[in-house]
């Protein structure tokens, strides 16, 4: 039995207010007996324009971003899954939405650059075209953990199951998801398709979002959750900044997996 935390915020364009809030989380997390947490994606900012991103952007492994999340998992003792952190690439207009993810030593273990750039009409003036500043990832990532095989996931990403069956395949138990849902689509499909992934899959989804009004006019869902196996919501937090615990056991993962055993019963694939 180990116990996880997500994080949910309100992030704002000034980068050095969300590391003292997420700072403030973290050390809540601590206290409440968290092993591992998990930020939202664009923790770090979420600027006034798209492109306020870019203009912090880091070498990896290099910059107040990333020291700022090895020196939390160092100091807590702990696992934190960095939300996102805009990352260098070869175009100088665009970042690598890159979810790090620290060991309790503070050492970089993993890194999940975003596969699924989010570029859609909502209608009533809302459009979103993250291609234009983000160049997407490739590559899926699972990491061994002392609380599972941990997969990593980003916010659109949710929409596409093959990616989450996929991770499994790789031999994920636990997946995370830091995101920033819209308020518009999340109230729709936020819920489903988290704990859809977690039913599928016959797995743990942390999945972090962000939580309110941005200065950008952007509205954010929230309703971070822990959902177990079997499609459980385990600890949720509508809106507003704050801290969810849930303890997850991989034991009782694998018991789940023997007998029901719909993994095994794929023939298509």
């Amino acid at each position: 039995m180990s116990k996880v935390a997500a994080i949910q915020m309100a992030s704002a364009p000034q980068r050095e207010a969300n590391l003292m809030e997420a700072s403030r989380l973290i050390q809540h997390a601590k206290e409440q007996g968290a092993e591992l947490v998990v930020l939202p994606e664009n923790f770090p900012i979420m600027g006034e324009s798209e492109s306020d991103k870019v203009d912090i952007r880091e070498p990896y492994q290099d910059g107040p971003i990333q020291n700022f999340l090895s020196d939390q998992a160092k100091k807590h003792g702990m696992w934190i899954v960095g939300g996102t952190v805009p990352i260098q690439c070869d175009d100088p207009n665009k970042i690598l939405a890159a979810c790090i993810v620290y060991n309790a030593e503070g050492e970089v273990v993993a890194r999940y650059d975003k596969i699924h750039l989010f570029d859609v009409e909502l209608g009533n003036d809302e459009s979103y075209k993250e291609s234009e500043t983000i160049a997407n990832g490739t590559e899926l990532v699972v990491v061994d953990t002392p609380f599972g095989k941990l997969g990593l996931a980003i916010c659109y990403d949710l929409r596409f199951p093959e990616l989450f069956r996929q991770l499994v395949d790789k031999g994920a138990e636990i997946i995370a998801i830091p995101s920033a849902f819209t308020a518009t689509t999340g109230k729709s499909h936020w819920e489903v398709l988290v704990r859809a992934r977690a039913i599928e899959n016959l797995c743990y989804v942390i999945a972090a979002d962000q939580g309110g009004y941005h200065l950008s006019g952007r509205n954010t869902y929230g309703d971070s959750m822990v959902v177990d196996p079997w499609g459980n919501v385990l600890n949720r937090l509508s809106q507003g900044a704050g801290v969810i615990i849930a303890d997850i056991d991989i034991d009782r993962m694998e018991t789940t997996r023997r007998t029901f055993p719909c993994l095994q019963h794929r023939t298509l694939k």
